[in-house]
């Protein structure tokens, strides 16, 4: 089995056909999807696809982008994460790159939710892009305070960032984006990361990795992801399924695989 660990199920690009969207990724062995909360407006169309299926999980918090139109503090991500299908917060973290919101609105969102993810035991996910330095020092500083679990979500960073995330307990997923043709260097980085602490995802709608990389993203394309890392650690995908599937329910341990009756 495998899992896509971050996609948009809730992105107007599936509302025609979502069922059929899933469906494809069932018939080739994704087995669980985590349908990732980008806002509190957007969240009960996200909570309601993860109702609407035992294999579908979500997570509630603001992306980075949204930071200045939603600020959230940690009893207000805790109050929707009583629900039983939220396993986790985000996602959240630091995004300069685009600088849609404030550096100030974006690293207080993230503190809120790294300290709901204190607070309640589930895991963070975490985005960053063109913010390595900023994004280090808060985790580091957060895991003063006290011990948190999560992952870097989509990870295109240097080994300094997977080095420090690994050194403070977190995972690293690895989307389509690693698949590319130009991303030798990212494929020599998460090579180096052990196989107990990756998970895959497709981050779909976007990122379609090879060899169908220009068509619209969808879980059943988490099959190419996996077999690249497999083929990089020189196990059968198989195996890179198993090993990511297990990963993600230890770290998403509020989610429970579906049993085939």
């Amino acid at each position: 089995m495998y899992v896509d660990s971050h996609c948009h199920l809730d992105f107007p690009e599936f509302a025609p056909e979502l069922d059929a969207v899933l469906d494809r990724a069932r018939a080739v062995g994704v087995g669980h999807f985590l349908t990732i909360g980008t806002g509190l407006a957007r969240f009960p169309a996200v909570r309601a696809i993860a109702e609407s299926a035992p294999d579908i999980h979500c997570t509630v918090g603001v992306h980075p982008h949204d930071a200045q139109n939603e600020p959230v503090d940690a009893e207000l991500l805790l109050s929707e994460a009583v629900h039983p299908k939220v396993v986790g917060f985000g996602e959240t973290g630091l995004d300069y790159y685009y600088g849609h919101s404030p550096r100030e609105a974006q690293i207080a969102n993230f503190r809120s939710h790294i300290a709901a993810a204190r607070q309640s035991g589930l895991p963070v996910v975490i985005h960053t892009r063109d913010a390595e330095d900023d994004t280090i020092e808060i985790l580091e500083q957060e895991q003063k305070l006290g011990p948190f679990a999560g992952v870097i979500h989509c990870f295109t960073g240097t080994p300094r960032l997977a080095g420090a995330a690994l050194e403070l307990g977190l995972y690293i997923s690895v989307s389509g984006i690693a698949t590319f043709k130009n991303s030798e260097m990212l494929r020599a980085t998460v090579k180096e990361v052990p196989l107990n602490r990756l998970l895959i995802e497709t981050d779909c709608p976007y990122l379609a990795p090879q060899p169908v990389r220009g068509k619209r993203n969808e879980p059943a394309f988490v099959i190419h992801t996996a077999a690249m890392l497999a083929q990089l650690n020189r196990i059968t995908p198989a195996e890179l399924g198993q090993v990511t599937t297990d990963n993600f329910f230890r770290l998403f341990s509020r989610a429970a695989p579906v049993r085939a009756s």
